[in-house]
């Protein structure tokens, strides 16, 4: 992280989305560092999530919702969603080589990065409904 410059909003934003693994909103951020003692302004999250995701050190995630959530894990991975209650659980798809190298053959694109979105109901939602078949 040479030549970055972490301040201190930034470094402890930085740190409340790596132990997350909600994928959190720039709003649960805030929070989380508030019961921390750490209060800062809206503007200064809002500010530090832009200057680390512009930086690669973090992902943005626009998924769903229309709200933004943030995640601390950057290597490919995907994402499912849950249709009722905006929950996000990541998911690590096996023969995801293969099928990169199959859409490269078919179209001659060379795949820089890959983004699955899926949706369904989470287990929570699925047990309120009283139905594990929806």
């Amino acid at each position: 992280m040479q030549g970055l410059n972490l301040t201190a909003p930034r470094r402890a934003v930085l740190a409340v989305i790596r132990e997350s693994n909600e994928h959190p909103t720039a709003l649960d951020i805030m929070d989380r560092l508030a019961s921390r003692g750490e209060r800062y302004a809206y503007a200064t999250i809002y500010n530090s999530l832009k200057y680390l995701a512009d930086h690669g050190l973090v992902r943005e995630l626009n998924i769903g919702s229309g709200v933004t959530r943030y995640d601390g894990r950057l290597e490919d991975h995907q994402h499912v969603i849950c249709t009722r209650c905006g929950a996000i659980a990541e998911a690590d798809l096996e023969g995801e080589d293969e099928l990169i190298r199959r859409i490269e053959a078919a179209t001659g694109y060379r795949v820089h990065s890959v983004s699955i979105q899926m949706s369904g109901l989470c287990p929570q939602c699925r047990s309120q409904s009283g139905s594990q078949s929806d």
